[in-house]
């Protein structure tokens, strides 16, 4: 579907390699993070992938087509939602997506049946005649992935996608790359939401400066999910034992609020010793009472 092989990129001016040598192949069918910290090369090698910048060396085959010898060719299988919304706003949400359909040539009864669809999957009906400069963050996010996926892409390429937008956005957006997926196609896109990742995710690839440094499975390998963070961490170079435990404790039940703390078993047992200890204590009272009452009525009745 998609393989880089020694792919290297500078910049004109800089004497830093910002894509050193990676290489790595993606599998039909499965979802694919891309990690690493701001400057790692994510953004550049996506751009690199999509024809969007030159490359110094190496190649890059999109459904067999190499990018640079037959790079229309190569585009019309991938579709490619960017980190800033490159969008014309002054055309409505449909005239753009028309726009992007008449490119990759979709006839006019499917791209219909697709537009119509994906606008009330995202729930766009609304807006999808307006201009696209009245449209918030995750609308305009919105139909750039209409866009991108109007001519249903073997490879849909996806830079940062979740940023900014809502819950329901981005269960949205979520869902439809499990759909995606499912169909036998592969999503690629890069994220700084680890917990994201774990979670969607069938293989995981971390660059630093640059380099690849590691590509592992997370789909049905729960020790590189439960790992996944520390791994991240000490790969870019940023663990500290103080960072690492607060980012961890951030998902445990003492760190919200939203979910009721759980007593070990030992606290419960604990607490329920000490509940029926005070319970005895109280029936105890309550007879030394009661048998203070019936000796006093005694007495009184001697008396008289």
């Amino acid at each position: 579907m998609l393989k880089i092989s020694h792919l290297v990129k500078t910049y004109p001016k800089s004497d830093r390699i910002a894509v050193d040598d990676i290489s790595f192949e993606l599998r039909p069918g499965e979802i694919f993070g891309f990690l690493g910290q701001n400057g790692a090369g994510k953004s550049t090698t996506i751009k690199c992938l999509t024809g969007i910048l030159p490359f110094d060396s190496g190649t890059i085959e999109i459904c067999g087509y190499d990018i640079q010898k037959e790079p229309i060719k190569a585009k019309m299988h991938m579709g490619y939602v960017p980190d800033n919304h490159s969008v014309y706003e002054k055309l409505t949400g449909r005239e753009y997506v028309n726009y992007v359909a008449d490119l990759y040539k979709v006839p006019t009864d499917i791209r219909t049946e697709r537009m119509d669809r994906f606008a009330k999957l995202f729930r766009l009906e609304y807006a999808i005649d307006k201009q696209i400069k009245s449209y918030s963050h995750g609308m305009k996010q919105k139909i750039c992935i209409i866009a991108a996926l109007i001519h249903e892409p073997k490879l849909w390429v996806l830079d940062e996608p979740m940023m900014g937008l809502d819950p329901q956005s981005t269960a949205e957006i979520i869902a439809h790359m499990r759909e995606h997926c499912a169909k036998g196609n592969t999503v690629f896109f890069s994220s700084h939401n680890l917990d994201l990742v774990k979670k969607l995710c069938h293989r995981v690839a971390i660059v630093n400066e640059g380099k690849l440094i590691d590509l592992f499975d997370l789909a049905g390998n729960e020790e590189n999910k439960a790992n996944l963070e520390e791994r991240f961490f000490r790969i870019t170079g940023t663990y500290e034992d103080r960072l690492f435990e607060d980012y961890i404790a951030q998902e445990s039940a003492d760190m919200r609020p939203d979910i009721p703390v759980k007593e070990n078993a030992e606290e419960a047992d604990n607490k329920d010793t000490d509940d029926e200890a005070a319970a005895e204590e109280k029936i105890d009272s309550a007879a030394v009472v009661e048998g203070s009452a019936e000796a006093a009525e005694a007495a009184e009745g001697d008396e008289q």
